[in-house]
């Protein structure tokens, strides 16, 4: 049987993160736009809140909630505002990379000392390894060269980079020349040049890199739920108040139908999320469900969010409302953790390899 009750505790700090997403985030969400950047006030609100740390073990003086939890919670920051997120959470997904393949030792080394700061910035970065690319990173003698064309976030203090085979962190040797990104404005866009970055550390484990990207790909996914889910919620509530021909647009069929493929589409993502994040908790393969969570969660990001501006009809491209932030979120979110073609390929290849039956979900298996 499915069980998604998060249970008391996980409840209590979704009601927290919630008041934190509608009374602040989401209403000063064209401010951070404006800023690039988030006040120090809103940072240090957030870090009271003690969210970056929900994920680490209790032997490290986290939670111990695990990536089910940390998904519900994106979820939340996500529709206030999914750019701010990036921005406050300034460890953000790096942590995976530097947990799978560092161990406890690189989180006691280089999380923990940071966690503390809420200005700290670790940004991560995929490295797909296609020499072919215009744009491409090169290592070699223990250096990173290259050129990063665009990353949510104006600076940083260290780089991790994520490969195939494992991760690289880096702390000199790179620059950060502002952009105007279309969107997650509030986190921040920057092109980043690496000079022949020295690589101070350097992990080799295939296995662990596969979890660490998947756990990127599910901290993504959340935030695209969250977007998903506050498009679909306003233009749903705007079609219940607008009237035409008599009653509201909401009620005439072909609308109606929309509405209703629009929630769907947000409900089958979170569910996927759910699913992925559970058997990550469990100890069970998370990296084929993961990548189908985020492909899932993109795909359908991107069919509700414009869908959600054309409900508004003109309107809907004006700044005077979010409906077109909701669009330019989504598909810049769909860029990041490798994007949704590296996503379709590991579910692809996980899927030539079954043979028999396919196990639906480990949701049952997750309390």
């Amino acid at each position: 049987m499915f069980e998604l009750d998060p249970g008391e505790d996980l409840t209590l700090i979704v009601d927290v993160v919630q008041r934190f997403s509608t009374d602040i985030l989401s209403q000063q969400y064209r401010d951070f736009e404006a800023n690039e950047a988030i006040p120090e006030a809103v940072l240090n609100s957030y870090s009271a809140l003690g969210l970056s740390a929900m994920e680490l073990p209790e032997s490290l003086g986290g939670a111990g909630l695990g990536s089910r939890a940390k998904c519900t919670i994106l979820e939340e920051l996500g529709y206030g505002d999914p750019g701010a997120t990036l921005a406050l959470d300034g460890i953000g997904p790096a942590l995976y990379a530097l947990a799978e393949l560092g161990g406890d030792s690189a989180v006691e080394r280089i999380i923990l000392p940071r966690l503390s700061d809420p200005s700290a910035r670790i940004a991560l970065i995929w490295d797909d390894g296609d020499a072919r690319k215009k744009d491409s990173l090169c290592r070699a003698d223990n250096r990173y060269s290259g050129t990063v064309p665009w990353l949510p976030c104006a600076d940083a203090d260290l780089l991790v980079i994520l490969d195939k085979q494992g991760a690289s962190l880096i702390e000199s040797g790179f620059t950060f020349s502002p952009l105007r990104g279309s969107g997650l404005r509030a986190a921040g866009a920057a092109e980043l040049v690496l000079d022949q970055a020295a690589i101070i550390e350097r992990w080799d484990e295939p296995a662990g890199a596969a979890r660490a990207l998947a756990k990127w790909q599910l901290y993504i996914a959340a935030l695209l739920v969250g977007v998903s889910r506050v498009a679909a919620e306003t233009s749903r509530e705007y079609a219940m108040e607008r009237v035409a021909f008599g009653k509201p647009i909401a009620h005439h069929q072909a609308l109606a139908f929309l509405i209703t493929d629009m929630h769907t589409a947000v409900d089958s993502s979170r569910l996927l999320v759910q699913d992925a994040a559970c058997r990550a908790d469990a100890g069970q393969p998370f990296v084929e469900a993961a990548a189908t969570a985020f492909v899932e969660a993109s795909e359908n990001a991107l069919f509700v969010t414009p869908n959600a501006l054309q409900i508004f009809g003109g309107q809907g491209f004006m700044q005077d409302l979010p409906l077109e932030k909701y669009m330019r979120e989504a598909r810049t979110l769909s860029l990041l953790a490798g994007g949704i073609d590296r996503a379709k390929e590991i579910a692809g290849q996980a899927l030539c390899r079954i043979e028999g039956t396919v196990e639906l979900s480990a949701l049952a298996l997750s309390r």
